[in-house]
């Protein structure tokens, strides 16, 4: 084959998608996928998304935790009887036990025995405690049916006028307080996370502009080439999607992690006793928690990703 035929041949016409491809790739260099201002933006949404995960975590396990404190509480009372001399004090004892019993909607009447007692002193005494030189009055548990509400106003009146000694605690202010305790931490949580929210979308909207604004005259080139304003914010969108996923990846996992090892150290033996109520022990979030802090990575990410767009399409308008 002749020279002439082959520079006579038609050349192959250009691929129709190359163009948007090379605007891709030209595109690509705006928004690098690893800078310092990228980094950093990773490491803000991560430590943000990690105060959010304590946050919903730790209230979650506040509100439940409470709870069950509240439901154990509201299905007992309690009848308390002052020490004096032994025999006429255990005599008071039984006979507001037997009241007690043939009062409606009460189950089950528990009198603690001294060394009952003495376990429930410990925390504030100390062990090996002597009862018998303390004036500690004696202590009957009153369990609730739950069928139906008990007559405790009757229960008391009729404890008052048969013995004079005797005091009926019914809890009902202790639940009130707890519960305008957990209402108020629930209060705070929500004000922790809309802080943290206002935070996140207050840097992803500086580092998109800088980002924009450092890359100012390629968006224009890109602009007089064509380029439309939503194909320039989808390269921005993705971009800050990655950084909103990694960063929240990052402090979702850390803090499962914390609440995780927090729950794990009383059953390993560091936390102390795992069936008392202390902090380690008590403070687990449970499915619902670890379920919000998911819940939290994945907005935080999404709201990244729409704040950027947001954003780009602002910036955008102050260039064209």
């Amino acid at each position: 084959m002749s020279t002439t035929d082959a520079t006579s041949q038609p050349k192959k016409p250009p691929d129709a998608g190359e163009a948007p491809r090379a605007k891709a790739r030209a595109l690509a260099s705006i928004v690098p996928s690893s800078t310092i201002a990228g980094r950093a933006l990773v490491a803000v949404v991560a430590i943000m998304t990690f105060l959010a995960g304590l946050t919903i975590g730790t209230a979650v396990a506040v509100r439940a935790t409470a709870s069950q404190w509240r439901s154990d509480v509201t299905q007992e009372v309690t009848i308390q009887i002052r020490a004096g001399e032994k025999q006429a004090t255990d005599a008071q004892v039984q006979a507001a036990a037997d009241i007690a019993r043939k009062t409606p909607g009460i189950s089950d009447v528990h009198i603690l025995t001294p060394e009952e007692t003495s376990r429930l002193l410990e925390p504030w005494l100390g062990s090996g405690l002597d009862l018998g030189d303390l004036p500690v009055p004696r202590v009957i548990v009153v369990r609730l049916d739950g069928a139906g509400p008990a007559d405790l106003a009757r229960l008391k009146r009729t404890l008052t006028d048969r013995i004079p000694t005797a005091t009926l605690d019914d809890h009902r202010g202790w639940s009130r307080r707890l519960v305008a305790v957990t209402d108020g931490v629930m209060l705070v949580a929500v004000v922790l996370l809309v802080l943290v929210g206002l935070a996140t979308v207050l840097s992803v909207v500086f580092a998109t502009r800088a980002a924009v604004a450092t890359n100012r005259s390629v968006v224009e080139v890109l602009h007089f080439v064509g380029a439309r304003d939503g194909f320039i914010a989808a390269q921005f969108q993705r971009h800050f999607l990655k950084i909103g996923a990694e960063g929240g990846l990052i402090g979702g996992l850390s803090a499962a992690a914390v609440f995780g090892a927090l729950a794990a150290l009383p059953r390993l033996g560091l936390g102390g006793d795992p069936e008392l109520p202390t902090v380690l022990g008590w403070l687990n979030p449970g499915y619902l928690g670890f379920f919000g802090i998911a819940v939290s990575v994945a907005i935080v990410a999404l709201a990244t990703a729409l704040t950027s767009r947001v954003t780009v399409y602002r910036t955008l308008r102050t260039i064209t």
